[in-house]
């Protein structure tokens, strides 16, 4: 049994968390504990940032016949002998056994080690993304990305349609304002992008969210309609 009270072990389980390789009773022990824990919270969706922006941008490949047919001898093979369970060995001597555990997990290793090799032709100055997620987290609708002098915003996974007399709006906040500022309309489904003068600020964790307004935007220059997609942003 995982110990979230230790701080390594709370990222680590975090990580395995976003990557869908903890075992049944640590996932299930992880989700009670986001409840109310925010510290891990808080390495989820650092977790979330990092892996799935980066998963997003890589093409999909179709897995060989050959592995299935592997998957399916190990899932029907006898069950071994019941053994006493030695000691849990501290996380990072996990690490490896990760890769083991579904061919989707060796995957995305393999594609976050190109991705982190291509990194070395970006240019130096400040990089940061942002994925991001619906309030309950259970759908992925646009990806921030800071670079140099501009700001791209990607739609991902279908962002679903506006409603008549609605419109899209995108905000931020960096850590510390005091409120919010309007980034401007966004239109469902294309690629936006902006000065990153137009910004107050830009920094790790810092606040984006998409929210629903009157058509023409907030008429407050506050949020006035429900969050649609929000997530924070992480330094690459």
């Amino acid at each position: 049994m995982i110990d979230l009270s230790r701080p390594d072990e709370r990222d680590a389980a975090a990580g395995e968390y976003v990557l869908g390789t903890l075992d049944a009773q640590d996932h299930a022990a992880v989700e009670r504990a986001m409840a109310t824990d925010r510290a891990l919270q808080a390495a989820v969706y650092a977790w979330q940032d990092r892996l799935l922006a980066l998963s997003a941008r890589a093409d999909a490949t179709v897995p060989r016949p050959q592995l299935w047919q592997r998957i399916d001898v190990a899932l029907n093979a006898p069950a071994p002998a019941v053994r006493t369970e030695p000691p849990r060995p501290p996380w990072w001597q996990r690490l490896a056994p990760w890769q083991g555990l579904s061919a989707a997990a060796a995957a995305l290793v393999l594609v976050l080690s190109v991705l982190l090799v291509q990194r070395a032709g970006v240019p130096e100055g400040a990089r940061y993304l942002a994925v991001l997620q619906s309030p309950d987290r259970q759908s992925t609708g646009w990806v921030v990305e800071v670079q140099g002098e501009r700001l791209r915003l990607t739609p991902v996974g279908g962002t679903a349609g506006v409603p008549a007399g609605k419109a899209l709006q995108f905000w931020t906040k960096p850590q510390g304002a005091d409120g919010p500022t309007s980034l401007g309309l966004v239109a469902a489904g294309r690629v936006s992008e902006l000065p990153v003068s137009r910004l107050p600020g830009i920094g790790p964790q810092q606040l984006f969210e998409i929210t629903l307004e009157p058509e023409g935007g907030s008429p407050i220059g506050r949020p006035t309609g429900p969050i649609l997609y929000v997530g924070r942003s992480v330094a690459l």
